[in-house]
C-alpha cells in the first residue's frame, strides 16, 4: 500500500515541473540574458550590422578631426603631416624638418642645408646627402639630425613632405 501513495506523488511533482519549465520557456525572449542562445542569422543580419554602423561612424568622426587639424598646414609656413602634402617653396625658401621629416623632391631643384654631416639620409638610394647636396628628383630623404634642411633654387620647387617641418 505505500507503493500506491508515492506514484501519485511522483505524477504530481512531474506535471508540476512540467509547468514550471513551460512558464520560464514562454517568459524568455530569444536572446536575451534569460535565453543566450544566439543564431547565426542573428549575428549576420542584425549584430553585424549594427557594429558595422558605429565603426563607420567612428572612421567618419575620425578623418573629420584629422582634416579640420591638417586642413589649414599644408602651404603654411610649418605644419605636421600624417601623410604627405605638397609643399611648394620659392627660390631662397628653406623648409626645416624635425627629426623623422622625409621629404620627396617633385618639382623644381634643391639643396641640402645641414651644419654638420650627415645632412640628409637618402632612402632611396640607402646613402647620405651633406650640406649644399643636390636633391635627386623622386628620392625620399629623411632628416635624422635636428637643423637638417632643404633649400628653394629653383623659381617654384614642389615636396612632397611627411611629419613637422618649418618654411623660412
Amino acid at each position: 500500500m505505500k507503493k500506491n501513495k508515492w506514484l501519485p506523488r511522483i505524477l504530481v511533482l512531474l506535471v508540476l515541473a512540467g509547468a514550471l519549465s513551460m512558464t520560464v520557456t514562454l517568459a524568455a525572449e530569444p536572446g536575451s540574458s534569460k535565453d543566450p542562445l544566439v543564431t547565426l542569422s542573428y549575428l549576420n543580419e542584425t549584430f553585424m550590422d549594427s557594429i558595422l554602423q558605429k565603426v563607420d561612424q567612428k572612421i567618419a568622426e575620425r578623418n573629420s578631426q584629422l582634416s579640420q587639424q591638417l586642413g589649414g598646414q599644408a602651404g603654411g609656413t610649418s605644419g605636421t603631416a600624417a601623410s604627405f602634402t605638397v609643399v611648394t617653396l620659392s627660390s631662397g625658401q628653406t623648409l626645416t624638418g624635425d627629426i623623422g621629416c622625409e621629404v620627396m623632391l617633385r618639382v623644381g631643384t634643391a639643396v641640402c642645408v645641414s651644419p654638420s654631416s650627415p645632412g640628409l639620409i637618402d632612402e632611396s638610394s640607402a646613402a647620405t646627402l651633406n650640406n649644399g647636396g643636390a636633391l635627386v628628383q623622386n628620392h625620399l630623404y629623411m632628416m635624422t639630425i635636428e637643423g637638417r634642411g632643404v633649400k628653394a633654387t629653383a623659381a617654384t620647387t614642389k615636396l612632397l613632405v611627411r611629419g613637422s617641418y618649418t618654411v623660412a
